[in-house]
């Protein structure tokens, strides 16, 4: 019996903001499978015809390309197992599980690999190479990591954290380091690659492998130090406008500004789509916000251009944007560091200093935690997106009104 794939508006289930989750559907064998695309949309922004968003939709074409990218990887994932001769369900197609115990067996160095490559094949190149340098540091310090997963027990840890200590990194890095192979262990676990009792990290808490970050916030007078300084050159001028636009667009980060389009506003409010959670943000554009879209307008034409001269039609592949992104992010932050020993900031000024100042503001100011909590640092920057997704408008507006 052949089989369908398709992205629907799941309508069976109703989020609190009145939207409905897209979740990928294969029908095969008289049988069913959903799974969420990690997108919610309103009724309203959907063609349940063509099972794809309307024109009335905000960021209709970045998700419409999210749903071809997904339905391409199924539609090949299909073929190839017919081409193979392979049996496949639903649920086996939506369940990454079965393919990595196929490949996978009981290696540190396999699986590390194996999710560097998953990282990789869902775009997430910049996380791909982050595990990509933990590897290498765990390989240098043990010389190899073709061992099972039961060498690695807490006495092995913490060795490796002695060394990591005698070379002189900072302790953050190691418990980065140490929490890359802990995501690790889960998937072999979560895959049943090896059995729980192999989990080291029960009695080995990663959570003593860091310190408090430094602080990231300012005062509003240092806030108006920054928005008031007038860039002498290019970058200058780039870097002040990159950290306006984010402090007055909710702490937006500095990859989500550089792949803004023009098409991304709509009846005066930004409307996009989070790299890192492919969460669709809505939030109204504040007017130093539009004066600094204002400012890059002659260099950007026509609504599929970029709003900031970051990326461009010379940037194709994702390794491109990717080196592009970290090249220019790094000449910004070193801008931005300039500008604040110039100008004698207490910290070190930096894009994400934004989005830390951008909380505390409105922290300080009394606005409720559930709209936008006091950090935007890890795991509460997830939370604090959350509840930015779930409140009105107008109470975002509110809120957003303290900004001056």
């Amino acid at each position: 019996m052949s089989e369908t794939v398709k992205v629907v508006c799941y309508k069976s289930k109703t989020l609190s903001d009145g939207k409905h989750p897209l979740m990928v559907r294969i029908c095969k064998d008289g049988k069913k499978k959903y799974q969420s695309l990690g997108i919610s949309i309103l009724p309203s922004h959907w063609d349940f015809k063509k099972n794809e968003p309307n024109d009335s939709c905000p960021n209709r074409d970045e998700i419409r390309l999210l749903i071809q990218q997904r339905l391409f990887e199924l539609q090949k994932t299909i073929l190839s197992k017919k081409i193979e001769g392979k049996e496949f369900t639903a649920s086996s197609l939506l369940s990454p599980s079965q393919s990595a115990k196929a490949h996978l067996h009981n290696n540190v160095g396999e699986c590390f690999n194996y999710y560097v490559r998953f990282l990789k094949e869902q775009g997430r190149l910049r996380y791909a190479g982050m595990y990509e340098v933990s590897y290498n540091s765990f390989v240098k310090y043990a010389g190899s990591l073709d061992i099972p997963f039961s060498d690695v027990n807490v006495v092995w840890l913490k060795k490796y954290e002695i060394w990591m200590h005698k070379q002189g990194l900072a302790v953050n890095t190691i418990g980065t380091r140490i929490r890359h192979l802990r995501a690790v262990f889960n998937m072999a676990i979560e895959y049943h690659v090896i059995d729980k009792e192999c989990y080291p990290f029960q009695s080995y808490k990663v959570s003593k492998v860091s310190q408090s970050p430094p602080k990231r916030s300012m005062t509003k007078v240092d806030i108006q130090k920054v928005l008031s300084y007038k860039g002498k050159t290019d970058i200058e001028i780039l870097a002040i406008s990159l950290f306006t636009f984010s402090y007055y667009c909710a702490g937006i980060n500095f990859i989500d500004m550089a792949m803004l389009k023009h098409s991304n506003i709509t009846g005066g409010k930004l409307c996009y789509l989070r790299a890192k959670t492919k969460k669709q943000i809505v939030i109204p554009l504040h007017p130093m916000a539009i004066n600094v879209i204002a400012r890059y307008s002659d260099a950007t034409v026509g609504n599929n251009s970029f709003i900031f001269p970051i990326l461009s039609h010379f940037h194709q592949t994702e390794v491109q944007k990717v080196n592009r992104l970290h090249k220019v992010l790094a000449k910004v932050n070193g801008t931005l560091k300039e500008i604040g020993e110039r100008i004698g900031l207490p910290i070190k000024l930096t894009t994400y200093v934004a989005r830390h100042s951008y909380a505390t503001v409105l922290k300080r100011a009394g606005v409720s935690t559930a709209i936008i909590s006091e950090s935007l640092g890890h795991s509460s920057e997830k939370i604090t997106q959350t509840y930015l997704d779930s409140f009105e408008n107008s109470q975002i507006e509110d809120a957003m009104s303290h900004l001056d």
